[in-house]
């Protein structure tokens, strides 16, 4: 190399101008989320948030979560504004199984050369998602790795802080026998399993762009790419409005067999009745065109439930109308039972 031959970040394959533009475009996004504790502006090296008023012993609760490979589809699809709801969504759903109430939200979002309407459409979904939470986006990072993803691909990762009165949150110790579980009907697949879905779809050389029968006419990329539901204000609501919950699953990877156990005590259990729903087209499609057995699918995905509340006997039937007052669709999907942390009843 010759003396009078410089190098730059930006030869590297770092754009630190296109960064700080890319900053600037996205502030007003990031504002329209701000609840009335974030303290400071947008843009410094950390974000503030005062505690809200009324709690005697606050205690803050935290999750973090990405979105997987779901982010493939968004990729093939080339579409970037939904898969920053499904990253709140996987985060705040976590936090708010403790009783807590989501607070603020921070993102970290990687990619090999920087998009500006490619990652701004990605933004927009986080705080489309941050208000569906009723949190604020308090700030995040994104780090561009030239020659660390493929072009045109990124990654997402999400970090959630919600606040609970201490006395009040849910461990387990306040379920009792004979509570009901409710099921709150997921928005599809959610962010969930598609590794198996990209699998069997490419094992079978299917198109995005498919319309299976059974879907009625709905595209089978657009049916995919649909947001993971967020259940934080119905639920919050419900608890404001009397609702007793004594405990509450967010189902995810494992599905309902490995995630319903996990607001149990120790000497509880539940029997599911796994007819009390109905399993959405599109994990009969997955089945059948997979070849997947039943027990797999449970599994693996949701199966139509996104999230359980375990309620005395007396308050299911106020649950069950409140959820469908706020066009969630609810099940009475079994009952609390002595064991040890089994679900009975499953395939």
């Amino acid at each position: 190399m010759t003396k009078d031959k410089y190098m730059d970040y930006r030869q590297a394959g770092v754009n630190v101008e296109a960064g700080r533009a890319f900053v600037r475009g996205i502030s007003n996004l990031v504002a329209a989320t701000h609840r009335p504790e974030v303290l400071g502006n947008f843009g410094g090296f950390s974000g503030f948030f005062q505690l809200p008023e009324g709690y005697k012993q606050p205690v803050l609760v935290s999750g973090t979560d990405g979105v997987g490979t779901k982010l493939k589809l968004a990729f093939q699809l080339n579409r970037h504004d939904t898969c920053g709801i499904d990253l709140v969504a996987m985060c705040a759903n976590d936090v708010l199984t403790s009783g807590a109430e989501p607070l603020f939200f921070l993102d970290y979002l990687a990619t090999g050369k920087l998009a500006q309407e490619q990652l701004t459409q990605v933004v927009a979904g986080i705080a489309n998602g941050c208000q569906i939470a009723g949190c604020s986006l308090l700030g995040g990072e994104t780090a561009e790795m030239p020659g660390f993803y493929q072009p045109g691909e990124y990654d997402l990762a999400g970090f959630c802080v919600g606040v609970a009165e201490k006395s009040q949150i849910l461990d387990g110790s306040q379920v009792q026998t004979g509570d009901i579980a409710i099921g709150l009907a997921s928005s599809g697949v959610h962010s969930n399993g598609f590794s198996l879905v990209r699998h069997i779809i490419s094992e079978n050389n299917i198109s995005l762009d498919h319309t299976p029968e059974i879907l009625n006419g709905a595209n089978l990329g657009e049916t995919l790419i649909t947001p993971t539901r967020i259940y934080v204000k119905p639920i919050l609501q419900a608890i404001r409005n009397g609702l007793e919950i004594h405990g509450m699953a967010h189902i995810t990877g494992g599905g309902i067999p490995e995630n319903l156990p996990r607001c149990l005590p120790e000497n509880k259990s539940i029997h599911i009745n796994i007819t009390s729903w109905q399993i959405p087209p599109i994990f009969q499609w997955l089945a059948t065109t997979g070849n997947v057995t039943i027990p797999e699918m449970f599994n693996t995905f949701n199966m139509g439930i996104g999230f359980v509340i375990l309620v005395p006997p007396n308050q299911a039937e106020t649950a069950l109308q409140w959820f469908k007052s706020q066009d969630i669709p609810a099940y009475q999907i079994g009952e609390v039972i002595a064991g040890n942390q089994e679900l009975i009843g499953m395939p």
